[in-house]
């Protein structure tokens, strides 16, 4: 569904996280790489703790109400006791400490004297610490977008989190391989425009990161958290984990329609409620009992387990509110939906759906008996799960009702790869920030920025014409592919075969994304495999029509090799011996192809050739072989 521009108006501020590429991590001096193979684990509880304020921050308080165990897993190299919160933090990285100052001075930031670390509470499990360390390094500044300027608010240096694995409810789990790598975080001032105008200015930005060289490329290397209100409202809504573009304009316009539906339910509440009335707290009942002998499928489950109860909660003037839906899949039931979900629970039933899912007319009458619902303009909610976490919930789903009335609340959400947003928790506030004791600061003298103004990248419009000059390709393709994630190991494969770098440049764009638009999984191409299908290429054990073919059985995950996916293909390539015994057989059997066409005749040759050889004799020299022999025929 498209914004209506006439009644949204998208208001956007950027964070952009993105990975450094350097080769240890910032606080220690292990590697980068990010691993599958854990030889070590440890358990953790995480607690809050207070501010320098003496003030316990609100998204801190909601992971801790969860109270999850947390595992993490460790690897030789990748992890040591740093990240392990058993030793502490060493030195800054200076080669991470540069980037950042280079990336401030590109995007004319001013930068500070000194640089002192700070703890920014995270006991989601992502950090073994239960923080995150940060530092500022620049503020203010701008990005030049065409003939605008978008301003920059802070630019600070910080370390990635850990990796999730899984999360079952009970126990989460982590990797604690990308915990520590550097981060820039880039904040931008908001601005309005609409999604494609917005995309310009991540796409920019990107570039300019990109452009530096010292950063690090591929899925998972930048994440843009997105900060999304529209028409001036109050609620902010901060979106986390969008990390392509295209998935950013799904985002923004799901988001704007989602806070335009919650606006429009608010404003139909009003006509029926006063805002200063409070829509629940009064009646909320245990009603495990009413429901014992129910036939629902649901409930039986939920009533089997001797630690779980069902309650219901009175919301006064809400009938018809719950499923109302002024856009499709916008409505205040699936929002408490999600809300609860975080708790453990499965999800509510609320009474605009009921009688259904096998709870019967007469329960939803002895409901209503004993939450004391005469008027007909009342609602209700039913949420069954565990007792210990059953207070919490409620207190969430009275303090989200309460929050409808005003439309849009200022929480934070997680991006689906679809483009959805999903509620993840409250927004966090200033309170979760406090000094790091066991790092010094460390000052910025005129002679380190003096030393590091020539490694400041250049402008866009200088890199692509150079690369089109250096590589021969047009500047169409130098854009595709210094904007995909492949550019490091197409320059690293153009110096060292003698393929045309437009052909590897246009395999690793143009084909890969054909590819993924069919659904097929591109993170499978691994830089040891396309530099493996390109080194065969090179040396002619496979054609260059094999490069797409092999390209689409491995993201298509038939195969798991490059050696397996050519012996599944046949496309070994052949002698030129073999070559012109199968030429002569075709010509021989199509003599009178050749004497009824003469020179016409190559498309239908051609044709017949490419079905036997396609994938092991390249496309051109089976043509000009054909040629010369039709020549040699009719001559």
């Amino acid at each position: 569904m498209t914004i209506n521009s006439k009644e949204i108006i998208v208001k956007v501020g950027f964070e952009i996280h993105q990975q450094l590429l350097t080769k240890n991590k910032l606080f220690c001096n292990c590697s980068c790489t990010e691993t599958q193979d854990y030889n070590s684990s440890f358990l953790r509880k995480l607690r809050p703790t207070q501010s320098e304020l003496g003030l316990y921050d609100q998204a801190s308080m909601f992971e801790f109400s969860k109270m999850q165990t947390i595992k993490y897993q460790s690897s030789f190299g990748s992890a040591c006791l740093v990240e392990a919160d058993e030793e502490p933090p060493h030195e800054i990285n200076k080669d991470a400490l540069e980037t950042a100052l280079i990336i401030s001075l590109a995007l004319y930031s001013k930068i500070v004297d000194e640089i002192n670390v700070m703890r920014k509470m995270v006991i989601d499990g992502s950090n073994t610490t239960g923080f995150q360390r940060t530092m500022l390094i620049s503020y203010g500044g701008y990005l030049q977008v065409d003939d605008k300027k978008i301003g920059v608010q802070t630019i600070c240096l910080e370390e990635d989190s850990g990796k999730l694995l899984s999360d079952d409810g009970n126990i989460k789990e982590f990797g604690l391989d990308r915990l520590g790598i550097p981060l820039v975080e880039i904040a931008l001032e908001p601005v309005t425009g609409n999604p494609s105008e917005i995309m310009k200015i991540a796409l920019t930005l990107g570039r300019l990161l990109r452009a530096s060289k010292r950063v690090a490329r591929g899925i998972g290397s930048i994440r843009q958290d997105v900060n999304i209100s529209i028409n001036n409202g109050n609620g902010i809504v901060e979106v986390k984990g969008v990390q392509r573009l295209d998935q950013l304009i799904k985002v923004i316009e799901h988001e704007s329609i989602r806070q335009h539906g919650l606006m429009l339910i608010a404003e139909k509440l009003k006509k029926v409620r006063k805002v200063d009335e409070p829509l629940t707290g009064d009646k909320i009942l245990e009603i495990s009992n009413i429901l014992k002998d129910s036939e629902s499928k649901t409930i039986k489950k939920l009533l089997k387990n001797k630690n779980n109860s069902i309650n219901a909660i009175r919301v006064k003037s809400f009938k018809g509110f719950f499923g109302f839906e002024p856009y499709p899949g916008v409505r205040i039931g699936k929002e408490l939906g999600e809300l609860v979900r975080f708790y453990g629970f499965g999800g509510i039933f609320h009474s605009d759906e009921l009688p259904n899912y096998g709870i019967t007319e007469q329960e939803v009458k002895k409901i209503k008996e004993k939450l004391e619902i005469i008027d007909e303009k009342d609602g209700f909610i039913m949420i069954g799960g565990p007792k210990e976490k059953m207070s919490i919930a409620i207190d969430a789903i009275c303090k989200r009702l309460d929050i409808v009335k005003f439309g849009v609340p200022s929480e934070t959400r997680s991006a689906s790869i679809d483009g959805k947003t999903i509620y993840s928790r409250p927004k966090p506030g200033s309170a979760r920030m406090y000094p790091e004791t066991d790092i010094p600061v460390y000052t910025i003298t005129n002679d380190l920025l003096g030393s590091l103004i020539e490694k400041v990248p250049k402008s866009w419009n200088e890199i692509i014409k150079q690369l089109s000059k250096k590589y021969q390709m047009n500047e169409i393709l130098s854009e595709k592919i210094f904007d995909s994630n492949y550019f490091e190991v197409f320059e690293e494969i153009s110096s060292s075969t003698q393929i045309p770098p437009s052909f590897i440049a246009s395999k690793l764009t143009e084909d890969v994304i054909n590819l993924e638009r069919q659904g097929f999984d591109s993170s499978v191409l691994t830089k040891d495999i396309i530099t493996n299908i390109f080194k065969k290429l090179d040396s002619n054990k496979i054609a260059k029509e094999s490069v797409f073919l092999i390209f689409e059985k491995l993201m298509k995950k038939e195969t798991s090799t490059v050696e397996s996916t050519i012996d599944l293909l046949g496309i070994k390539s052949i002698s030129d011996e073999e070559l012109d015994k199968i030429l002569d057989k075709i010509i021989e059997e199509n003599l009178y192809i050749i004497q009824e066409k003469g020179m016409d005749s190559i498309s239908t040759l051609m044709g017949k050739t490419m079905a036997t050889l396609r994938g092991k004799v390249d496309g051109k020299k089976i043509n000009d072989l054909i040629k010369y022999k039709i020549k040699k025929i009719l001559t």
